[in-house]
């Protein structure tokens, strides 16, 4: 949700241009008006004026623009609702005021019309109403859960010119790329793939990196340039932590319930296959118990191995 506010010195013009037929109007609330047409309206608003004459802009007119993913959520009541409170947090209250919904374009919006001569001729404060406006915007976004778009987003890009058209091409091919990869490699790869070219920036002719630019259709900017959240540190950190996810969301490896038979080596005579003792055993016969058998072997191996000194 984000608020203009505009100040002027005619209520016929404003008046007109609310509940133009073209822009589908429609009327969503009202208070202290004539409105049996556009003229009683307007003679509304300019009676009130008289009774303080001094004031030479009194016509305030505020558009309330809302994302349009918040479209299905938004109706006439509640769009009326949110304007109402938005005015009474803005302090202007007790005055003549007209709150008309339009159509025309694709995101919500009302614009709203409102005499800054109170009902009791005193004059409704406009000071640091940019300011107020702004905090008050943010804190109603946030207390009906709307949509929080960043200024980027707000951005009408087919009315850019260069540089800026191409500044804010890089910022939503990197925003994307940076969100899905898991090392500069990749990433440099990817943006390539959409004309993208990247370098760092290095401390004097040192090999510490300090920065990074990004270049399209001619122009290059540094990715702090692009956008805060784009500079070298802050990329490397979001890729850092693309790897971390990777590997938290690997499936474990799958491990064998069964051990592997072991195999003997063929030594060529009759000795255990070393390390095995334990892990390999021949069959014995029916009439030797496995104790004698390996008593037996045993003997036999430290037999061969006397023997074997005896010749050397």
């Amino acid at each position: 949700m984000i608020a203009k506010i505009v100040k002027g010195s005619s209520f016929k013009g404003v008046v007109n241009y609310i509940l133009d037929k073209e822009k589908d109007a429609k009327i969503i609330a009202l208070d202290g008006l004539f409105a049996e047409n556009r003229d009683t309206i307007a003679m509304s608003f300019e009676a009130q004026t008289k009774m303080n004459p001094a004031v030479t802009k009194p016509v305030g007119h505020i558009s309330l623009a809302f994302h349009k993913e918040d479209e299905h959520r938004l109706t006439d009541r509640a769009m009326a609702g949110i304007a109402l409170e938005y005015l009474k947090e803005m302090g202007i209250a007790d005055t003549q005021l007209l709150i008309v919904r339009h159509f025309d374009k694709e995101h919500p919006h009302v614009h709203i019309a409102f005499n800054r001569i109170a009902n009791n001729g005193r004059t409704i404060s406009d000071r640091n109403e940019r300011i107020c406006s702004a905090r008050i915007c943010k804190e109603l976004t946030r207390k009906y859960n709307l949509y929080f778009a960043s200024g980027k987003e707000q951005v009408k890009r087919h009315r850019l010119k260069e540089p800026d058209k191409t500044k804010y091409e890089l910022y939503s091919i990197l925003k994307s790329e940076v969100a899905r990869c898991g090392n500069w490699n990749i990433l440099i790869a990817n943006l390539k793939k959409q004309g993208v070219d990247m370098r760092f920036k290095y401390k004097g002719k040192s090999d510490e990196i300090q920065g990074v630019v990004f270049s399209k259709n001619g122009y290059s900017f540094s990715g702090s340039k692009i956008d805060r959240r784009l500079s070298f540190s802050k990329i490397d950190a979001a890729l850092e932590r693309n790897r971390h996810t990777e590997r938290m969301e690997m499936p474990p490896s799958s491990y064998h319930e069964k051990m592997p038979t072991l195999q003997p080596e063929s030594s060529g005579n009759d000795d255990l296959y070393s390390g095995s003792i334990g892990l390999f055993m021949p069959n014995a016969s029916d009439s030797q118990s496995e104790e004698d058998y390996f008593e037996e072997q045993l003997k036999r191996r430290n037999k061969k191995k006397k023997q074997r000194k005896i010749r050397f």
